[in-house]
């Protein structure tokens, strides 16, 4: 199973848009594989207009998108024209036809005493560091608007080292501030309340500080 922090593995895979070797496909970007179980089923259909009606605000944040599943890619191009005929929504990323389930096999998205993948999410860097993982069953259908603000946050955390609130960017408590990391030293805790009495940061305590970015 493979865990957050990993490089993703080199493959080769047959999308829609062709033979592609991941990660060098997306070298340099930020990218999100995503796997459904089947084509041609309802909750999925739903999650592909959702991901498409969104795909600009992806590209938005220098991010491309990719699905997966173990149907065979004849299918994958059968199920986007339909999509596209009945739907008016033309499916414009690649969807990888992972039919022996090897690379699904290889990522832990096929569930126990299924041959089918779960609705997986792996949110990979410019380095191809896998830095997120989502996992939902067939029968539950995802939020494409929590993937996009998961993307984002990790973004924001990388560029300025903060992290992120429940929510952000409209947490309950400190709406769209983030957080500055907790103290792990007595002079850090110094320098946080040091920080407060200037106005630099607000705190609830040394170890619960924010601010605006």
């Amino acid at each position: 199973m493979i865990v957050l922090g990993e490089k993703f593995p080199e493959v080769e895979v047959k999308t829609t848009h062709g033979m592609m070797k991941l990660p060098e496909k997306f070298k340099g970007h930020w990218w999100v594989l995503f796997s459904h179980p089947g084509d041609f089923t309802p909750v999925c259909t739903t999650e592909f207009y959702a991901f498409q009606i969104r795909y600009e605000k992806f590209k938005d944040l220098g991010a491309d998108l990719i699905g997966l599943s173990v149907d065979q890619v004849f299918a994958h191009l059968k199920w986007t024209e339909w999509i596209k005929d009945n739907l008016d929504v033309e499916i414009e990323f690649p969807i990888i036809a992972d039919d022996r389930g090897e690379l699904a096999e290889k990522l832990g998205m096929i569930p126990l005493g299924s041959s089918n993948t779960a609705r997986a999410v792996f949110i990979m860097d410019p380095n191809a560091t896998i830095r997120t993982i989502i996992y939902y069953p067939a029968e539950v259908g995802r939020d494409v608007d929590e993937i996009l603000r998961a993307l984002k946050a990790l973004q924001v955390s990388d560029s300025n080292h903060v992290a992120l609130p429940h929510k952000w960017p409209n947490n309950e408590l400190i709406k769209d501030r983030v957080i500055v990391p907790p103290a792990s030293t007595d002079e850090q805790v110094r320098d946080r309340r040091e920080a407060e009495k200037k106005g630099e940061i607000e705190c609830y305590d040394w170890w619960l500080c924010h601010k605006e970015l």
